[in-house]
């Protein structure tokens, strides 16, 4: 096997209905893909068996009985991968495959880079219906207030960072859920790490899994974690 020059995580909860056109756009051996399955249905199986009808491929499939939710299938996901640069992406494939690997090409000298679906340049294929398009540009207003962080779109799913940036910081992460992303992006702030926000394709999926009680809940974690009333072992 190829030692990879990338890894990309994708937490695989209950996606079984909807993998295939991310499955189909892994093509290059030199990456590698670690899905991260901790649901109910056969994810981990349609991975597993397409990894072996696949064998150039760098595919890894860890599963886990119980939830571990966003942030904690990325934490996982970090432990494990072996490559210097590492991302993480959605398994709904709403950014590309593609465009991960066209972000870790643009990474150059900075610690990270981000996707963004707010900034001018991106290509949305399918836009988000009205309410969730209001609800996004809320949550960002308040995560400004609340972190100092300038970003236009800390929740897209495409995220790139160099491994020994990623390594400094993770045993400092808390969070489990959606809003991983977003304590992840603000201890590299405070470490004065340098991250790019530069615009990507982007699809809006049907069946998103993010609800209006998951952003509530993400914004009480997160006033958690700001005022240091959050405490969690990995």
């Amino acid at each position: 096997m190829i030692q990879p020059s990338f890894s990309i995580i994708i937490p695989a909860y209950n996606e079984s209905t909807r993998l295939a056109p991310l499955l189909l756009g892994i093509t290059d051996p030199g990456i590698e893909f670690i899905f991260v399955c901790d649901g109910t249905d056969n994810t981990a199986d349609i991975i597993r068996d397409y990894s072996q009808n696949h064998p150039e491929l760098n595919i890894v499939c860890l599963s886990f009985p119980h939830r571990l939710g966003k942030g904690g299938g990325v934490y996982a996901g970090f432990r494990r991968a072996s490559a210097p640069l590492v991302g993480f992406m959605d398994a709904d494939n709403s950014t590309p495959v593609s465009e991960l690997i066209r972000l870790h090409v643009l990474i150059a000298d900075y610690d990270g880079i981000i996707g963004s679906r707010h900034l001018p340049g991106q290509v949305l294929q399918r836009k988000q219906p009205l309410t969730r398009r209001i609800q996004s540009r809320l949550f960002n207003g308040i995560i400004r207030l609340m972190f100092g962080l300038l970003y236009h779109d800390t929740q897209c799913g495409a995220k790139i960072f160099k491994k020994d940036v990623i390594d400094a910081v993770l045993p400092h992460l808390h969070s489990k859920g959606f809003e991983f992303d977003v304590e992840l992006l603000w201890h590299l702030k405070k470490r004065g790490y340098s991250i790019i926000e530069v615009p990507v394709i982007w699809n809006d999926t049907e069946d998103s899994r993010l609800r209006m009680a998951d952003t509530i809940s993400m914004l009480i974690t997160l006033f958690r974690i700001r005022t240091n009333t959050l405490s969690y072992d990995k």
